[in-house]
């Protein structure tokens, strides 16, 4: 079985660091721990790619190099519609064996859920894919980044602006330990994913 692990982020220093980019700072800690490959340049995906053993299963793992709104472009070739017949390797695989990763300012820092076959919640990264792959049926792991209240509450930003500043800002130090601490699980959840199924990783990651 194989499988497709997509973290959704922008390419360049300058968004190295920022809560935009936590579906590639959890997908690098991903293939850290996961795999012997660093990842290298396709061009034909316009990716950062490299293959990973979970388990039984053999996974890709890409990080687009388009900028986020235009992420699905990376995931279009190798990702078929649910409809599709899955054909043998890692081309041509159904979507429900994508896993796509992404920041959800809308989450507690130290917070991950998975959901399925939902719209993007405006999220233009994952919009991107939806259109690209021409279905919803998908799993997604969202990684938290906002701040919390004391009863654990995110303080969600409101407003264009504002947002946009949050999501492009960088984490600080305190928070990129916190996010490290969310990488481990996030390993220990895409494990599970593969190992035992979506159901079995999706109550492990919304309990935390």
């Amino acid at each position: 079985m194989s499988y497709i692990i997509v973290g959704l982020g922008n390419p360049g220093e300058e968004y190295e660091g920022t809560r935009h980019n936590s579906g590639r700072i959890i997908l690098e800690a991903i293939r850290k721990e996961c795999s012997k490959d660093d990842f290298v340049f396709d061009g034909k995906l316009n990716a950062l790619t490299a293959e990973a053993k979970i388990g039984k299963g053999k996974v890709l793992l890409v990080a687009p190099e388009t900028f986020m709104n235009n992420s699905g472009k990376a995931v279009a070739s190798i990702v078929k519609t649910k409809a599709a017949k899955p054909k043998s390797g890692i081309k041509g695989k159904i979507a429900d064996d994508l896993l796509v990763i992404y920041d959800d300012f809308q989450l507690p820092l130290g917070r991950m859920k998975i959901s399925y076959n939902k719209s993007s919640g405006g999220h233009n990264g994952l919009e991107s894919v939806i259109r690209a792959v021409k279905t919803e049926a998908f799993p997604r792991l969202r990684i938290g980044t906002a701040a919390a209240d004391a009863k654990g509450i995110a303080k969600v930003p409101h407003g264009d602006d504002k947002i946009e500043r949050f999501i492009l800002g960088k984490f600080k130090d305190a928070e990129l330990k916190e996010l490290k601490k969310v990488a481990k699980k996030a390993i220990e959840v895409v494990a599970l994913w593969i190992k035992e199924g979506r159901e079995k990783a999706t109550n492990v990651a919304n309990s935390s």
